[in-house]
């Protein structure tokens, strides 16, 4: 089987047929990224096999391109130019479709072949442009971190204790079919997307193990069911960025470079050929609704620096940006989603986000003053974060609420630190925290948020669930 391996690897370098012939696939579907008012960045990547080949997926050279219709039946589909599936880019094929109509639905599939001639045609797919600023219909949407992968068919300790043991296994990630039966408008992925460094004895510092990571888990039929129905918006840390707890200095592999340019890579964040784009915007939904996202690696201090006002998290370029353009904004409700937490509580001995002593606080209190100052907790602003392997729901001294998404994965989950703990962020217990998973209460699961109008009232509800789609916690803002 080793051998089989090499041998379909090397014939996909050369670009030539699998031994099997002409066949090709499309083993890890597509997905939509991305999406706005008149586009969406779609992906897909073609490959030599349509099952996994000790554990990885090979890539196949060759060519493809998207159908895009208003309709099912694809009468009358907008057709991009045909894409040239490499080595280079892991055979990975995208484009950057525009000129939709706002707020619309579209149904999209890939052709594709060792040429143009003899091609094969995918599932269909579909996605839904964003209304903007003068549209008054509901939206929801879903965020998720921790998707670990190693823990979820192996255990945290990879010795199969704590691992799924589910007849539904083979299927992958439980809570990603409780997210396709809620159906919403799109999923944020806030990071931790995949962990290069988890098991540990496998931990990829390389390309080649680092895009066998994204391979192995787009492979799973429900994130492929789920992704052909409901379109992403992408964030990464640590974990899908070199390690845990990562900054841009280290020596150690993979390096800062390889770990930015391979998440472009993989996910359809950026448009295509843009290797210098930044990850840092802003998404008008609706008329209601405006979220952030941003981006929490590529621009950080080193860890170890001694906190004060020129150790920075994010940047200044981007803290410039965030504060503008959350000032400019007059949605009703404004989201800002972190891949790490601004509030808390989290671990006291961590160095890694806003909230921790030894980490990046001055930052974050400077950062939650400001919006104190400039009334933002008043007018609809909150924080959703992931990173943390437990949800809840936390209100700063200063007024502004924070939801952690808690981990995707139940093996991945943990009882939260509470305020008053000497061992939190929060020894001090200044925190309210209306809701935390604690001891007993681990789950995995994620957050859901609706947005709807009813007459002169606006109201977001802020929805917590475990991995089977039970509801565990939720509370409504209105305004």
């Amino acid at each position: 089987m080793k051998y089989l391996y090499l041998f379909i690897i090397s014939l996909s370098l050369l670009g030539c047929s699998s031994p099997v012939g002409q066949n090709i696939f499309n083993a890890q579907g597509e997905m939509a990224g991305e999406v706005t008012m008149h586009g969406a960045i779609l992906q897909s990547r073609l490959t030599a096999s349509d099952t996994l080949v000790e554990g990885d997926l090979p890539g196949l050279k060759g060519l493809a391109r998207f159908e895009i219709s208003g309709t099912r039946d694809f009468e009358i589909p907008l057709r991009t130019k045909w894409l040239e599936a490499l080595p280079e880019n892991d055979f990975i094929v995208k484009a950057n479709v525009n000129d939709l109509k706002p707020g619309s639905r579209y149904y999209y599939r890939l052709t594709y072949g060792r040429d143009t001639v003899r091609v094969k045609t995918g599932n269909i797919n579909q996605f839904t442009t964003l209304g903007g600023a003068t549209s008054d219909s509901p939206a929801s949407f879903v965020v998720v971190t921790g998707m670990n992968y190693s823990f979820f068919y192996n255990g945290p300790k990879n010795d199969s204790q704590g691992a799924y043991q589910g007849p539904d296994r083979p299927l992958g990630f439980p809570a990603l079919e409780s997210i396709h039966k809620i159906n919403p408008d799109f999923i944020t992925f806030t990071g931790d997307n995949v962990y290069y460094d988890h098991p540990k004895e496998l931990s990829a510092s390389d390309i080649a193990d680092m895009r066998k990571k994204w391979h192995e888990q787009f492979f799973q039929p429900r994130v492929k069911e789920l992704f052909s129905k409901i379109p992403a918006y992408w964030e990464k840390d640590d974990h899908d960025h070199r390690y845990n707890d990562s900054d841009t200095t280290s020596a150690r592999q993979p390096s800062h470079a390889l770990g930015v340019k391979t998440f472009k890579e993989q996910v359809p964040v950026t448009s295509p050929g843009e290797q210098n784009a930044v990850t840092y915007r802003t998404h008008r939904i609706n008329k209601h609704l405006q979220i952030w996202l941003v981006e929490g690696r590529d621009y950080r201090s080193p860890n170890e620096m001694e906190d004060g006002p020129e150790k920075t998290l994010w940047g200044a370029k981007q803290k410039e940006w965030l504060k503008t353009t959350l000032l400019e904004s007059d949605a009703a409700f404004k989201i800002l989603i972190s891949p790490t937490p601004m509030i808390g509580p989290d671990d006291a001995y961590k160095i890694d986000n806003h909230t921790n002593p030894d980490g990046f606080q001055h930052e974050g209190k400077e950062f939650l003053q400001w919006l104190s100052e400039n009334g933002l907790p008043n007018e609809g602003f909150y924080i959703i974060c992931g990173d943390r392997h437990w949800q809840y729901h936390s209100i700063h001294p200063a007024g502004v609420e924070e939801f952690s998404c808690g981990a995707l994965v139940d093996a991945n989950s943990r009882a939260g630190r509470l305020p008053g703990d000497p061992k939190s962020s929060d020894p001090e217990a200044l925190l309210t925290v209306p809701y935390i998973q604690g001891k007993g209460e681990e789950s995995g699961g994620f957050l859901e948020v609706k947005v709807e109008s009813e007459k002169d009232t606006v109201m977001a509800s802020f929805n917590f669930y475990d991995e089977n789609g039970k509801l565990l916690y939720s509370t409504v803002k209105k305004r």
